[in-house]
C-alpha cells in the first residue's frame, strides 16, 4: 500500500529526528550500564574476595551474549516493533540491576550481569541503531549510523567518572541504584516518544517522497537469522568483515573498556581519574565516529577501515609507554584512541549493505557484531588472565596493537564491487 506524500517539505518537521534522539539516548545509557563492571572489578575483589580472572569471566560472558543476541534482535524488532522490544529490554535490565546489591556469590553475578544483562543490553545495541537508520533514512543514512554508533560507544565511557565517584565515595551499591533510576526514566521516555516506522506518523523515509507501509515480518524469529548466516558464510566479504570486527572488539570494549581502569591502578592512577580518561575518550569518540559516518557517505569504506585499524594499532602499541610516562602522554593516547574507538562501524555497515542488500543488512551486521563480541569476550577474559599471571597488562596491549595492524591489511582485501546476495523468498 502506497500513497504520495512529501517528506522534505520545509514547513513539516521530520519525526525521524525525534526517533534518532530517543535511540541515541537509549544506546548511550544502555552502553554506559554495560561498561559498569570495569569500575566494579576492584570493589568486588575487595569485598567478596573474587579473583580477577573470575570477575573477568563474568564480563566476558556478558560481552559475548550482548553480541550474540544481535541477529535475533533484528528479527524481534521486525516482528514485534522497535518500541515494544525496547520497553521490554529496559524492564529486564532494570530488574537485573535492582537485584545486583543482593548478590553474595560469583554465580549470582554471572547470572545477573553475564546472562540477563548481556541479553537485555544486546537488544539495545548497534543493531537497533542500524535498524532505525535503515527504516527512517535514505539520504544521510551513513551520518545517522555514525551518530547512533557513537552514542553506543560513548556511553561505555561517558558515565564512568560519575559512577566511579559514587562507587568510591558512597559504595558500589549506590552506583547501581543510580543506574536503576536512570533506566526507569528512559523506559518511560521510550514508551511515550518512540515510533516503529515512518508510516506510523504518516511520513516517508528521509530523502524519499512516498509513504510506504512496511511489509510484515514473515520469517521465523530464530530460523531466519540462522538462514541469513548460512548464506552469508558463503561470502568472502562476510568473513573479512567478521574477522576485522573480531579484532575491533578485541581492541576496544573487551580490552580498553574492561581493563584500562585496572591497568591505570597498577600504575598508581586513581580510579576516578582513570574513569575520567575513558570519558575523555568517549567525547572524542562521539566526534570521530560521527565524522566517520560522514566520510563513509563519500569515500571508499575499505580504505577508511585500513586507516582506522592501522592508527588504532599504533596507539595501542604506544599505550604501555604512556602509562609509564607523564600524565600528558595518557591524555594524548585518550584523544588519539578516542577518535578511532569505534569509527569502524559506519564503513562496515555500508559494506554489509552493499554486499547483502538493505533488507538483510541488519541481520548480517548482527552476525558481524557477534564476531566483534567474541573478540571482545576473548580480550576481557584473556587480558585479565595475562595480568593475573604476569602482573602487567603490557603484553595484552601490544598484542592487540599488532592484531589491529593485521586487520588494516585484511580490510583492503574486501571486494570493491561485491554484488548483493539474492535473498530466498
Amino acid at each position: 500500500m502506497q500513497s504520495s506524500a512529501s517528506s522534505s517539505s520545509p514547513t513539516k518537521f521530520f519525526y525521524g529526528w525525534v526517533v534518532v534522539l530517543v535511540t541515541f539516548v537509549a544506546l548511550l545509557i544502555s552502553a554506559g550500564i554495560r561498561s559498569m563492571p570495569s569500575i566494579l572489578m576492584v570493589p568486588f575483589e575487595t569485598e567478596f574476595g573474587w579473583e580477577r580472572s573470575g570477575i573477568s569471566g563474568v564480563i566476558s560472558v556478558g560481552i559475548f551474549l550482548y553480541g550474540l543476541v544481535g541477529p535475533f534482535s533484528a528479527a524481534l524488532l521486525a516482528k514485534f516493533g522497535v518500541r515494544r522490544m525496547m520497553v521490554a529490554a529496559l524492564a529486564v535490565l532494570a530488574g537485573s540491576l535492582a537485584l545486583t546489591p543482593l548478590m553474595t556469590h560469583l554465580w549470582q553475578y554471572q547470572l545477573l550481569w553475564g546472562v540477563v544483562s548481556g541479553f537485555a543490553t544486546g537488544m539495545i545495541a548497534n543493531v537497533l541503531g542500524v535498524t532505525v537508520a535503515s527504516r527512517w533514512f535514505v539520504q544521510r543514512r551513513g551520518l545517522v549510523v555514525g551518530i547512533l554508533t557513537a552514542s553506543a560507544a560513548t556511553g561505555q565511557l561517558l558515565f564512568l567518572p560519575l559512577l566511579a565517584h559514587i562507587t568510591v565515595n558512597q559504595g558500589w551499591r549506590y552506583a547501581i541504584y543510580t543506574a536503576v533510576g536512570v533506566v526507569l526514566v528512559l523506559l518511560i521516555v521510550v514508551a511515550i516518544f518512540m515510533r516503529n516506522h515512518p508510516y506510523d506518523v504518516g511520513s516517508a523515509a528521509y530523502g524519499t517522497e512516498e509513504v510506504v507501509k512496511p511489509e510484515p515480518f514473515r520469517g521465523s524469529i530464530f530460523l531466519t537469522p540462522l538462514l541469513t548466516l548460512r548464506d552469508a558464510l558463503r561470502s568472502k566479504t562476510f568473513w573479512l568483515l567478521a574477522g576485522t570486527f573480531f579484532f575491533c572488539g578485541f581492541s576496544t570494549n573487551g580490552l580498553i573498556g574492561t581493563h584500562l581502569i585496572a591497568a591505570c591502578g597498577d600504575h598508581g592512577i586513581e580510579e576516578v581519574t582513570a574513569a575520567g580518561l575513558l570519558a575523555f575518550m568517549g567525547i572524542f569518540d562521539l566526534v570521530g565516529t560521527t565524522m566517520s559516518g560522514w566520510l563513509t557517505d563519500r569515500f571508499d569504506s575499505r580504505k577508511l577501515l585500513f586507516w582506522y585499524y592501522g592508527l588504532r594499532g599504533l596507539s595501542l602499541i604506544f599505550l604501555p609507554y604512556a602509562l609509564d610516562a607523564t600524565p600528558a602522554m595518557l591524555v594524548v593516547f585518550s584523544i588519539f584512541y578516542g577518535l578511532d574507538w569505534i569509527a569502524t562501524v559506519p564503513p562496515t555497515v555500508k559494506l554489509a549493505a552493499q554486499t547483502f542488500g538493505k533488507e538483510r543488512a541488519g541481520m548480517v551486521f548482527g552476525w558481524v557484531v557477534v564476531f566483534h563480541q567474541i573478540g571482545a569476550s576473548t580480550a576481557a577474559y584473556g587480558a585479565g588472565l595475562v595480568r593475573q599471571i604476569s602482573g602487567t597488562y603490557t603484553t595484552a596491549f601490544v598484542t592487540a596493537g599488532f592484531i589491529c595492524l593485521i586487520a588494516s591489511l585484511m580490510a583492503l582485501r574486501i571486494s570493491k564491487n561485491a554484488s548483493a546476495l539474492q535473498a530466498k523468498a
